[in-house]
This record gives C-alpha cells, sequence and structure tokens, in this order.
C-alpha cells in the first residue's frame, strides 16, 4: 500500500504549515497556548476580576488589514499582554454583576477538539449530529418532556426564546403563514409575560413581526412573580377587544432578582385557555439538577416549549444556549424549508432527516454540542446540581449578613441566587454622619459598584427595584466561595466610608441632607 501521509501533494497556496519541521513547531507553540490558558485560570483568585482598558490599548487595536502573515507566537503574545487582561472577566469568582457562567477546563478542551474538526452541524449524517441528539435526549429527561419532544443548541436564550415565540405564532397562525404573512386572515396576536421578564421577549415579539406593543406585562407580586389573577383578567380583556391571545411566556429566574413564576398555575390557565405555554428559563431552569431546587420549577415540565443556556449554570462555554419544543411537528413547521440543495437521501451523507436546519433559522452552525457533551460528561449531573445549590446557599448567606448589618438594606427576596442590597451608610444611623436622601443613595450605590469594578476585587451589577438603585449580586460561578463574599462586602464598606467621608468633607458630589432639613 502507498504511504500516503509521505507521498501527499501540498497546493502552494494552502493555509497549513509548508513542512513537517514547520508542523512541528506549530505543535510547540499550540502545548505554549494551552498551558497558558490553564495556567489563567488556575491562577484566577490572584488576577483583578476586570481591568479597564487603557486608550492607547484600545486606539491600538484600529490598524489596518494586515497584507502579510504575522506569525503566531507573536499573535500569541499580543492575546496574553492585551486581550487576556481586559476581558470581562466572567470566569472570575467574584465576577457577579450578569449571570454568565464561569466556564470548565473540561469545555475549553472541547472548544479546542470543536474548532479543529470544525463540524456544520447545519445537517447531513455525521456524527456530531448525534452527539447533539444525544443531549437533546438528556433535556427531555431532565424536564420530563415526552419522546416526540424536539431540541436546538442556539447561541442562547434570546433566539431560544424567539424561535419559542416563532413555533407559537405558526401555531396560531397555521403553516400557510410561512408563504402568505401576518396580515393575511385579519388575525390581531397578543401574547403574555410578567413585568419582570427578560426584554428579550419584547424583542422576539418584534422581530417575529408581530411587534413588541403586542407584548402585554403582566404586574408581578411583593415576590417578583407573574400575578396570574391579573393575567387571566387581561386575557379576558383581549378577547372582548376582538384580539387573539396565543402565548404565555413563565420566567423561571427572572433577571433582576430571580424569580420563579407560579409555573403550575401558569400551565393550568394555558390549557384552560388554549395558549402555547413558553417558559425562559434561560439560568433558572438547570436548577433542575439539584433535587433540592428541582421542586421550585414545578409544572415546567408541562411547557410547551423552553429555553434554557448551558453557558450559565451549566458551565459549559460561550456560547451554548437551547431551546426544547414538546411537538417536533410544531417545531418543524415552523421552520422546516426544502431545497433541491438540502434534498434528503436514506443513503449517504444525505441521510438522518430531520436536520437541525429544519428546527430552527441556521443552515451555518458549530459543534455546540460538544462542549455541553464534555462537561456534562466530565461532572455529571449530582455535581453540577451541587455547584447550583451551593450558589444559592451563599446567595441566602449573604443577604443573612445584608440584614444583619445597618450599613446595608436587603431590596428584595432571594428566590435563587441573586441578592439585590443597597449600602445605605449613615443613613442607618444618625450618628455616623447627616443623612443622605434616596436620590443620593441611588448615585452612591451606583458609584460603588463601579468603585468595585475598577478596583478590581469584584464585579457586581446594579439594577432598579421599586424605583431605587441595587448592588445585584448574581452568584453563578461554580468558583465562588464565601471567603469571596467577605472580600465584597469588605470593599463594598471600604468604598462606601470612603465615598460618605469625601463628600461631607468637600459639600460637593453627592447631595447630603443637613440635620435639620432630615427631620
Amino acid at each position: 500500500m502507498t504511504d500516503t501521509a509521505a507521498c501527499s501533494p501540498t497546493s502552494p497556496t494552502s493555509l497549513d504549515p509548508a513542512d513537517p519541521a514547520a508542523w512541528e513547531d506549530f505543535r510547540a507553540q499550540a502545548h505554549r497556548m494551552l498551558d497558558d490558558m490553564i495556567g489563567h485560570l488556575r491562577t484566577l483568585r490572584e488576577q483583578p476580576v476586570w481591568r479597564p482598558i487603557p486608550e492607547a490599548l484600545r486606539a491600538r487595536w484600529r490598524e489596518p488589514l494586515p497584507a502579510q502573515p504575522v506569525p503566531v507566537a507573536e499573535l500569541h503574545r499580543r492575546f496574553m499582554a492585551e486581550v487576556l487582561p481586559h476581558a470581562v472577566g466572567n470566569a472570575h469568582p467574584r465576577f457577579m454583576g450578569w449571570v454568565q457562567g464561569g466556564g470548565t477546563l473540561e469545555g475549553l478542551l472541547a472548544e479546542m477538539l470543536a474548532a479543529g474538526l470544525n463540524a456544520n452541524v447545519g445537517g447531513r449524517d455525521q456524527m456530531p449530529l448525534e452527539v447533539e441528539r444525544q443531549v437533546v435526549h438528556w433535556m427531555r429527561e431532565l424536564f420530563d418532556f415526552p419522546d416526540t419532544a424536539s431540541g436546538l443548541l442556539v447561541t442562547g436564550s434570546s433566539t431560544a426564546n424567539l424561535i419559542g415565540v416563532l413555533v407559537a405564532r405558526t401555531r396560531a397562525l397555521g403553516v400557510d403563514s410561512r408563504r402568505d404573512g401576518l396580515g393575511a386572515d385579519g388575525l390581531r396576536l397578543v401574547a403574555y409575560t410578567s413585568a419582570a421578564a427578560h426584554g428579550c421577549v419584547a424583542q422576539a415579539m418584534a422581530i417575529a413581526g408581530l411587534g413588541s406593543a403586542a407584548l402585554r406585562r403582566v404586574p408581578v407580586d411583593a415576590d417578583h412573580r407573574i400575578e396570574v389573577a391579573a393575567l387571566r383578567r387581561m386575557l379576558a380583556a383581549d378577547r372582548a377587544a376582538g384580539l387573539q391571545p396565543f402565548l404565555v411566556v413563565g420566567t423561571a429566574g427572572t433577571v433582576d432578582v430571580g424569580a420563579i413564576d407560579d409555573l403550575e398555575a401558569l400551565a393550568d390557565l394555558c390549557a384552560a385557555e388554549r395558549l402555547w405555554f413558553h417558559v425562559d428559563g434561560a439560568f433558572g431552569a438547570l436548577a433542575r439538577l439539584s433535587p433540592r431546587l428541582a421542586p421550585r420549577l414545578a409544572g415546567i415540565e408541562r411547557a410547551d416549549s423552553l429555553a434554557l443556556d448551558f453557558h450559565k449554570w451549566g458551565q459549559v462555554p460561550y456560547d451554548a444556549g437551547f431551546v426544547l419544543v414538546r411537538d417536533q411537528a410544531a417545531q418543524l413547521a415552523a421552520f422546516a424549508s426544502p431545497a433541491a440543495y438540502l434534498a434528503r437521501h436514506p443513503r449517504g451523507l444525505a441521510a438522518g432527516s430531520p436536520w437541525p436546519c429544519d428546527l430552527g433559522p441556521d443552515l451555518s452552525r458549530g459543534f455546540r454540542a460538544l462542549k455541553v457533551w464534555f462537561t456534562v460528561m466530565a461532572h455529571g449531573r449530582e455535581r453540577l446540581g451541587a455547584a447550583i445549590a451551593e450558589n444559592c446557599r451563599l446567595a441566602r448567606r449573604l443577604a443573612e449578613r445584608v440584614e444583619a448589618d445597618p450599613r446595608l438594606a436587603l431590596l428584595a427576596p432571594v428566590a435563587l441566587n441573586i441578592v439585590c442590597l443597597r449600602y445605605v451608610g449613615a443613613a442607618a444611623d444618625p450618628a455616623d454622619g447627616p443623612r443622605l436622601d434616596e436620590a443620593a443613595l441611588d448615585a452612591l450605590n451606583a458609584e460603588l459598584v463601579a468603585d468595585l469594578h475598577e478596583s478590581g476585587v469584584a464585579a457586581p451589577s446594579t439594577t432598579m427595584i421599586g424605583g431605587r438603585t441595587a448592588v445585584r449580586v448574581a452568584l453563578v460561578n461554580h468558583r465562588t466561595v464565601e471567603a469571596d463574599l467577605d472580600l465584597l462586602l469588605e470593599a463594598l464598606h471600604h468604598f462606601g466610608q470612603l465615598r460618605l467621608r469625601q463628600a461631607r468633607v468637600s459639600g460637593a458630589g453627592l447631595p447630603i441632607l443637613s440635620d435639620e432639613s432630615s427631620r
């Protein structure tokens, strides 16, 4: 047999290394790069959470398109010196501002393997599709969905929620609406979600051609959960006005406080009203992995469709969103588009129908499933669930510490892993100095969050709770421990006292009420 490796021709325009020595040089360089990233993850606690980008560095990244090759070693050097130190920092255990997972070493390796394979998993008969179908099977099992359910890995829950809206729209209007458009039958569709739902639901309604105004924002109760009685009244009013309700979006983990809607009550209502029931479970849905937390999600198994992100509590590297639809036929009706160049055959590469491109908008798709498979297989359901439960335990512990500290105030109940607090400082005790008014406290808390960011100690975010600025602490990272909460609170008090002291001395900046006017 001929040694094909020895006599394989090399194109003069190939982008591969030119000869065996160049291949070995590249291999050595690749090992250095992998070692650097593993070293970076191993030493995260010794690094700042975030560093501001120097303007000179920002300006350098406006260089012209290169005409000639730059050695990979130089690209690696620039990445380590210029890019890595100024990333958002969500791998760090004290990144607490936004619901972003920390990733895993296994996910890093899976991304490398997937990039090397360079598979387009939009369709055709290939093993990467079987890996994705394995993930779909796991999600059916986790959420007690039937075998008729279909699933799709997407960029994130914004896209997953959009797919849920589009499937529900097609079900309401019929498959002919894909050809004839939305206004063909004169129906005016309306949907409903909580006032605390993520903005991507309204955006999905706009992209779907229904208009964001067709999304009704239902009031929430004291626990930030949708008021089901108010929803019933709104449904009746819209039907009386000649509109057609078609969709209710429940939330499992609201973006501000992590609240979970009463999914059982919403499922009952949707069944009685013949409405599509979609759940935005971007991060909260994966609490099903924890036996202790799973009961809080009762009713999620009755959803018609479900959106979630593996790159949040699943700790999979970005991006890895997912949509699960109870009835595959409904998903196919919304997206399948036969074309000559996508013709199927029972044999060869054109086998394996239906393909992922029949279930969503993308024909070109990366191999996201591999990093999900690696992460789940490497750690297992119990260990992933324990990490989620620990985040929630730490959130409860932080809330207890806030309630015990007169310099802090807890602004919302802690449903899962998000704590919304407020630094009140001297407002808690007149002996500490003049009392700040509410507007001044808003400004103070916003500045304190920026102070924490720039210090590199921790990275919470801000949100609005009851019209007041809150420091929002979202615990999503499997690396976070209670000592990280200690550092967060120490730094918050440090910067709070410093700012109050400066304001008292200078008399400028934050407005401070006099003792007389504060009575």
